[in-house]
C-alpha cells in the first residue's frame, strides 16, 4: 500500500506501509481492526502491516490528506493535534512538505529517512538520515552504523555543514528545538510547485522539483556536495578545503600525527598540536573563520550567555577546546563549547562560521592567520 502523486506523469511513490513484508498475490484488504487500527489483511487473515494508534477510537476514519499525509482519525475531530495516527510520523525514503523531521520528547517518536533498497524495491535500505540529540542536535546520514555525513548544528541561519540552504522562492524552512521537540520543516511558497526531499538507494540526500515543460523532476540541490562533506575525512583537527590539492589540511598549530600517512593521503590519523596545552601556564584561542563547526555529539550548549562570557566558561574548564556562537544571527549569541578531539571541519568560501580554538600558553604571543585567510 504506497502514496504517489496523482495530477504528474511520472509514477513517484512518496510512502509505503508494508515495506518490508508485501503481499504475495492481490487479494489484500486495507480495514479498521481493534479498536481503530487501520490494517492491511492478506488472504489468509492474517495482519501484515497495522498503524498502531496512539489511543482506541470510536468511528474511525482514515484519510489521505491533500499534503500525503494519510491519518487516522476520530469521525467529527479533524483537529491535527488529535489525530490517532498519522503516516507523516513514520517516513520511508521521502520528506513532504509539512513534515516534522526530528524527535518528540513527548512521544518518543524519532522521525527519519531510511533509502530504499532500490529504484524499484522500497524495502529498507543501507542508508538513514536521523537527527542525533546527543550534544548540540545534528542530523547524520550514515551506512548502516558507519556515519557518512553531517549537517552540522542550527546555527540560526541554516545548518552549519549545509551551506546551499538559502532563503529561496521555492520553499521556506524553520528549525524548532524546545524541551519537547526537535524538528526540522519546510512549506512550499508556492502551492502550484511540488518539492521533495528523497534519500536515495545509493545514500545521497537531494530535493527535487517538478517542471511540468519536461514532466520530470529537477534536482533542485544535493546535501552532501562534494568530496569534503565525507564525514570526518581528515581525522581530528584535520580541515577540508575542496578548493586546495590534497583537500586536506592541519588546523593553525597542529601537524599530522602520522607524517608518512598524510602525504600518501591516509588523513584519517588526523593532525596533533605542535605544543601540548597545559591548563596550570594560562592559554589563549586562535580564532578560526569561514568554517563548518566540528562535531557536537560531545558539546555543551547554553542559548543565553555571549560569546565572552562562553570564551570565561571554556577557560575555567581544562577539558575545553574550543567554543563558538550557538546563533550566528545579529552578531551572534548563545554558546556552545567542545570537548576532546575535534572532528568534521571543512572550510567555506562563503556561509561559514568562526570558531576559537585553544592553543598552549607558548604560542599566544605569536601572530594568527584565520584558516580562511591561510
Amino acid at each position: 500500500m504506497g502514496i504517489w502523486y496523482k495530477k504528474i506523469s511520472s509514477f513517484t511513490v512518496v510512502w509505503v506501509a508494508n515495506r518490508n513484508t508485501p503481499l504475495n498475490d492481490s487479494s489484500g484488504m486495507l480495514k479498521f481492526v481493534d479498536h481503530g487500527n487501520l490494517a492491511i489483511i492478506n488472504s489468509t487473515n492474517g495482519t501484515i502491516w497495522s498503524s498502531n494508534i496512539s489511543r482506541a477510537a470510536i468511528n474511525p476514519v482514515a484519510q489521505l490528506l491533500d499534503t500525503g499525509n494519510l491519518v487516522v482519525r476520530a469521525e467529527n475531530d479533524n483537529d491535527p493535534e488529535n489525530f490517532l495516527w498519522q503516516s507523516f510520523d513514520y517516513p520511508g525514503d521521502s520528506f513532504l512538505p509539512g513534515m516534522k523531521y526530528g524527535i518528540s520528547f513527548v512521544t518518543g517518536l524519532n522521525r527519519y529517512l531510511t533509502s530504499w533498497k532500490s529504484p524499484s524495491d522500497p524495502s529498507t535500505g543501507k542508508y538513514t538520515n536521523k537527527l542525533d540529540p546527543n550534544g548540540l542536535p545534528q542530523y547524520f546520514l550514515s551506512q548502516g552504523s558507519v556515519d557518512q555525513f553531517r549537517s552540522g548544528p542550527w546555527n540560526g541561519l541554516r545548518f552549519s555543514g549545509m551551506i546551499n540552504l538559502k532563503p529561496n522562492p521555492i520553499y521556506t524552512f524553520e528549525f524548532v528545538f524546545n524541551q519537547e521537540e526537535i524538528y526540522y520543516k519546510y512549506q512550499i511558497a508556492n502551492s502550484s510547485v511540488l518539492s521533495r526531499m528523497v534519500l536515495s538507494p545509493d545514500g545521497v540526500l537531494q530535493r527535487f522539483t517538478w517542471i511540468d515543460r519536461t514532466q520530470d523532476w529537477t534536482l533542485y540541490l544535493t546535501a552532501n556536495m562534494d568530496n569534503c562533506d565525507r564525514f570526518a575525512l581528515c581525522g581530528a583537527h584535520g580541515v577540508c578545503n575542496i578548493n586546495n590539492s590534497p583537500a586536506c589540511d592541519c588546523l593553525k598549530e597542529f601537524e599530522p600525527k602520522s607524517l608518512e600517512d598524510w602525504t600518501a593521503a591516509d588523513w584519517s590519523q588526523g593532525c596533533v598540536r605542535k605544543a601540548p596545552l597545559d591548563c596550570s601556564n594560562g592559554e589563549g584561542f586562535i580564532k578560526y573563520t569561514g568554517i563548518k563547526v566540528p562535531d557536537t555529539r560531545k558539546s555543551w550548549y547554553n542559548k543565553t550567555i555571549n560569546v565572552e562570557e562562553c570564551e570565561e566558561v571554556c577557560l575555567k574548564n581544562c577539558s575545553c577546546t574550543a567554543y563558538a556562537n550557538l546563533d550566528v544571527r545579529d552578531g551572534g549569541s548563545g554558546c556552545v563549547l567542545w570537548f576532546g578531539d575535534l572532528i568534521d571541519i571543512r572550510q567555506y568560501n562563503e556561509n561559514g562560521q568562526d570558531i576559537y580554538i585553544r592553543i598552549a600558553a607558548s604560542v599566544i604571543g605569536m601572530s594568527f592567520f584565520s584558516v580562511l585567510e591561510s
